[in-house]
């Protein structure tokens, strides 16, 4: 494989290539090519350039880690992976560059969610009021509800899980098959133990379990602040909204997903991936586990701005902050 701009590299390599699996004829094929075979030859007897070289071994990278992680890998997270596992400090552009030439890109796909209405018993102000940025572990969790569809099935399993918004580290989750307060109750339950002196702000949409009385009880107890995004504003809990895109564009492309057992063990296996293997460039390649075990051993843990994102910026600008 070559990624040079040589002129006529492509006729070269297909000659070469009929050539060598099919015995065609290199003088029909000059000809029919509109090619000397000088040039071609010549071609042949080049030496290959050190670039050229490391992109091919680039090249080689790239298909072996799109192969093993289901494609789900664009050209800035491929290059933050092949940078971390290899030790090395490729440039962005390079990377794109040479996924573009032998066709790589992610595969992914978004599912739209359904959402249904309930009658709440109490709610909650919106204390976060979409600032999502937080200065250490355990001072913003925000939290929510997804289903999954079982394959070749009617039945859904349903995925409740407790993010915290410094390190984009799932605290808590778990998986059942009803969506009901006792989903709810035991990934709090679960977060708390795992995390015994937390006193967050606790996000989440205007579900049932979150408007329940009992379950603002348990916050009262543990003195923690309830927070609600507005009816309708999804936007209001953009980083769970946005964990569960990640989760579901990705997750199936990575695992054999066919029957209940083999969707739980995906939801698995994808959060272990997801805390401890795949690196986000807010954190400058490093994962979730990795910023909040440095965070944790630190009397100042390091701060990660979050990006202006220019497109949410115009929309406030044209409509309003509070749209």
């Amino acid at each position: 494989m070559s990624l040079s701009r040589v002129r006529h590299g492509s006729k070269y390599r297909a000659l070469e290539y009929f050539h060598e699996t099919q015995q065609w004829s290199i003088p029909w094929m000059c000809r029919k090519l509109g090619i000397s075979r000088a040039s071609y030859y010549k071609w042949k007897r080049r030496k290959i350039p050190r670039e050229e070289s490391e992109n091919r071994q680039l090249a080689e990278l790239i298909l072996e880690y799109e192969e093993s992680y289901g494609y789900i890998f664009g050209y800035r997270r491929m290059t933050m992976l092949i940078n971390r596992l290899n030790r090395t400090d490729y440039r962005i552009k390079r990377i794109h560059r040479i996924m573009k030439a032998i066709h790589v890109r992610a595969r992914i796909r978004r599912k739209r969610r359904q959402y249904v209405s309930s009658t709440p018993e109490t709610t909650a102000e919106n204390l976060l009021k979409r600032d999502f940025l937080a200065s250490r572990p355990n001072e913003k969790w925000v939290t929510d509800v997804t289903e999954f569809r079982v394959p070749k099935s009617k039945k859904k399993l349903y995925l409740s899980v407790i993010f915290d918004l410094y390190d984009r580290m799932p605290v808590a989750y778990v998986v059942r098959g009803t969506n009901n307060n006792p989903l709810v109750f035991d990934t709090y339950d679960m977060a708390i133990q795992n995390n015994p002196g937390a006193r967050p702000i606790l996000h989440s949409d205007r579900g049932f379990q979150y408007t329940s009385k009992m379950f603002q009880m348990k916050l009262e107890t543990q003195g923690i602040q309830q927070s609600m995004s507005r009816k309708g504003h999804c936007i209001d809990n953009g980083p769970m909204e946005g964990f569960w895109g990640i989760v579901k564009a990705e997750m199936f492309q990575m695992y054999d997903i066919h029957d209940e057992s083999s969707l739980r063990d995906a939801i698995d296996r994808y959060i272990d991936f997801y805390m401890n293997e795949r690196p986000q460039e807010r954190f400058r390649a490093r994962t979730p586990m990795e910023v909040r075990t440095a965070a944790l051993a630190a009397e100042e843990p390091e701060q990660y701005p979050i990006a202006v994102n220019k497109k949410i910026q115009k929309y406030k600008e044209r409509y309003g902050r509070t749209a």
